[in-house]
């Protein structure tokens, strides 16, 4: 029989030699994983923070477990027939038998309340699974606790992704430095820094610097305490300008870990050795990508030459389950992405193979195909499916339009993607990005083409919803030279829109009649029914600012009667919009109101705030109208802010509705009044105004709950008394002591001032009622 040593109860844990940051929502999800299943593994790329994950988890259930916690490292064995001998000397068991180790293993552990940590077991995966497997058939009271960079594969196993430090969200300008404190990343390495640089810390000069070291790093852990550690030598500056050659300047690790975990590149290399050829390869031809991508592009742009295109789903799943690939649900789409210092890895691969230009350019290739069939079916059903992966495509499209910029020969492919996007770079509110890459793309090829002159059109239809009203004159003048060149009327139709709406915005309304009722004429010849759409939209808006209302409607009706049947959203929504404001001028309020709020709900799926704000602005009249002045000056509040961040309010031929709107509201309302509500307006989000205007009425704010005497881990008990739990039942589902539990218990009846665990029951009954949306392991109401 084999004989344990019993004499402590934490074997082979490591002091923590430097402080633990975060992880509060891991470490809680870790622990209500052990408490329900007897081996869970935690998955996750190199440098992640697996390991310092579960040693801490380790620690704070410690006392859960009557016989210990022991963690068994294995990233220094070579070869699996070690593996069993590595955790008996970590349980430091003595044998003397000659039994198989894995039976005096399980002899050992069967009547055992233990915890163990196997830590690093991706190379060891096919021992760790029968091991794993093993032993906790053979000892009902065994806890496991892995970390790979691969599941296990065991049947029971529970896995948790451990993702990379959250990094701070948002504008940088908006970023105080409170909310940087919350950020784990920002936290870990202003402490690294602060223990090589004393007194080091996150100001305003710096913050900048800082947050984006992080989000360079990904928030990965390893990787922000190795580059904090060159603070040593140079400034957090020097160091943001250095990362791009991360691998090079990322290079002193502690000396006494495995040559491996020294450097991020040798981190990276172990998890590439441990992929097969062909995942390999395919990690190497991913990094051509950008952000995330789907299955569909890695067949289309990475299959070919060694990997078929029907293999591709299973190396992709291999990659993901090597944690080299991050699988992301977008809706009900499957996107993976590599982060980025994965991806930088990889691209330093192909580069070394001499294949990287072959693969950018079928990337383009792809995007460029991706592009080309979204503008085709823009206009239809699929217009916001199509829309919603280019937003999420948007990282990639930059890629392909690059590449066009940079390599000699290929500016044309440029234009012709920039101007396949025109619609995108309006709804996704992106004129500036829009205009940027056509200005580039056609500074970088002046060749006479159909290209440059689509090209041309585009960035001056940019450049109108800018008011840069001169730049586009500029570049329709030779926009139309070329369509005259090329006898183009959808090219001529599109730029005499362009001009037309330049003139409707400028409030020159003779001219904008002139230009959009050519515009109109072109575009029916050249059966360019997206031309039509847009020409009737504002020909009918201008006919409405001269009072022609009975050849506005007719028009408005029209452009319905081309986008109705087609299921179109974002023609329709402007038409409704405009229409909506005819019909209201014309008295039926009420009818142009549901206008206004059909024209919203096609919006939303674009997310297109100016859309929105002017669907708003528009009721905010029409409540006006109809005498309700509070409910005017409250929306017009809400928007100011809205109308500051678009640089003042936009379609200034409408702004005399603003001003009479505003002028009405403060007769009804008194000037203190009006200012009440305008401030109130002011406190909304723009959701809440959105949820305003599309009502009838303010929603009645809730009764604020009163807050519970109990904290979050006692009310958690509190529900688990309510189900009539023991209190080692609770000590064993939360993996946490008995007496633990027992003092929790203890203190909800002093806090209730309850005298029994039915009163308990009673009072949680109470507070849960239906309507209540606290969840069973949530915190206090």
């Amino acid at each position: 029989m084999g004989v344990a040593s019993r004499g402590s109860e934490i074997r082979g844990l490591p002091a923590e030699l430097t402080s633990f940051v975060g992880r509060r929502r891991e470490i809680a999800e870790v622990k209500r994983l052990l408490a329900g299943s007897r081996l869970v593994t935690l998955v996750g790329v190199g440098g992640v923070g697996k390991t310092r994950l579960a040693l801490r988890v380790a620690a704070d259930v410690r006392r859960a477990f009557r016989d210990g916690v022991c963690l068994v490292e294995l990233a220094g064995l070579e070869r699996p027939n070690l593996l069993v001998q590595a955790v008996v000397e970590a349980l430091e068991i003595a044998d003397l038998s000659t039994r198989p180790l894995l039976q005096v293993l399980a002899d050992h552990l069967r009547d055992r309340q233990t915890l163990v940590v196997l830590d690093n077991c991706e190379h060891l995966l096919h021992d760790c699974a029968v091991v794993a497997e093993t032993l906790v058939r053979s000892a009902p009271d065994l806890r496991i606790l892995a970390t790979s960079r691969q599941v296990l594969g065991v049947a029971g196993e529970q896995t948790m992704v451990v993702p990379p430090l959250p990094l701070p969200d948002g504008d940088m300008s908006r970023l105080s430095r409170e909310s940087l404190e919350q950020s784990d990343a920002v936290r870990l390495f202003a402490e690294r820094a602060g223990a090589v640089l004393p007194g080091f810390a996150v100001t305003d000069n710096n913050r900048e610097a800082v947050v984006r070291i992080c989000r360079s790093l990904d928030g990965i852990p390893l990787a922000i305490e190795l580059a904090a550690a060159r603070l040593r030598a140079i400034s957090v500056e020097q160091l943001l300008a250095r990362l791009e050659d991360r691998f090079r300047l990322l290079t002193m690790g502690s000396k006494v870990v495995l040559p491996r975990q020294r450097t991020l590149r040798a981190l990276i290399d172990w998890s590439y050795i441990l992929c097969t050829p062909q995942e390999q390869l395919l990690w190497v031809r991913l990094s051509v990508f950008s952000d995330s991508l789907d299955l569909e592009g890695a067949e289309h742009v990475c299959s070919g030459d060694g990997i078929d295109t029907e293999e591709i789903l299973d190396l992709v799943i291999g990659l993901v389950d090597k944690s080299i690939l991050v699988r992301e649900e977008h809706q009900s789409k499957v996107r993976f992405r590599l982060l980025e210092t994965i991806r930088q890895y990889g691209r330093d691969r192909l580069r070394e193979s001499g294949q990287e230009e072959k693969l950018r350019r079928r990337h383009r290739d792809w995007y460029q195909d991706l592009v080309l069939r979204a503008q085709q079916d823009w206009f239809g059903p699929d217009q916001v499916t199509w829309y919603a992966r280019l937003r999420t495509e948007h990282g990639n499209l930059r890629t392909a339009l690059d590449y066009c910029v940079v390599v000699p020969g290929e500016a044309e492919c440029g234009l012709i993607i920039a101007s396949a996007l025109r619609f995108y770079w309006i709804a996704a509110d992106s004129p500036h990005e829009g205009r940027s890459w056509c200005n580039r793309l056609l500074a970088a090829d002046g060749r006479p083409t159909p290209a440059r002159a689509w090209a041309l059109c585009v960035e001056a239809r940019l450049a109108v919803l800018q008011s840069d009203f001169t730049a586009a004159a500029t570049l329709l003048d030779e926009c139309r030279e070329l369509a005259r060149r090329f006898d183009d009327l959808a090219i001529t139709g599109t730029a005499t829109y362009v001009a037309g709406f330049a003139a409707l915005l400028q409030q020159d309304l003779s001219r904008a009649l002139t230009l959009l009722s050519k515009a109109l004429d072109y575009s029916r010849t050249a059966d360019d029914q997206i031309g039509v759409v847009n020409s009737l939209i504002y020909l009918a808006t201008t006919r409405s600012l001269l009072g022609q209302s009975d050849q506005a409607v007719e028009q408005f009706e029209e452009c319905l009667a081309i986008c109705e049947p087609r299921h179109e959203n974002w023609f329709r929504s402007y038409t409704l919009w405009t229409y909506g404001i005819e019909v209201w001028k014309r008295g039926d309020t009420q009818r142009a109101v549901e206008m206004e709020r059909e024209a919203v709900r096609l919006k939303e799926p674009f997310d297109d705030h100016l859309g929105i704000a002017l669907c708003i602005e528009a009721l905010a009249w029409m409540s006006c109208g109809e005498g309700e002045g509070e409910r005017a000056a409250l929306l017009l509040g809400a928007l100011q802010e809205i109308w500051r961040s678009f640089g003042g309010p936009l379609f200034g031929y409408l702004a005399e509705h603003h001003d009479a709107c505003e002028l009405a509201a403060r007769r009804m309302l008194g000037a203190r009044g009006f200012e009440a509500a305008f401030r109130k307006g002011m406190g909304l989000t723009l959701a809440e105004a959105l949820e305003y205007a599309m009502r009838e009425d303010m929603p009645e704010t809730e009764p604020q709950e009163k807050p519970s005497p109990l904290t979050r881990r006692e009310m958690e008990i509190a529900r688990l008394v309510a189900q009539g739990m023991s209190n080692k039942a609770i000590a064993a589902a939360l993996v946490i002591a008995q007496r633990t539990a027992e003092g929790h218990v203890e203190h909800i009846l002093g806090k209730l001032g309850f005298s029994s665990r039915v009163q308990i029951a009673a009072w949680v009954s109470r507070q849960e009622q239906p309507g209540d949306d606290q969840s069973t392991s949530g915190g206090a109401p």
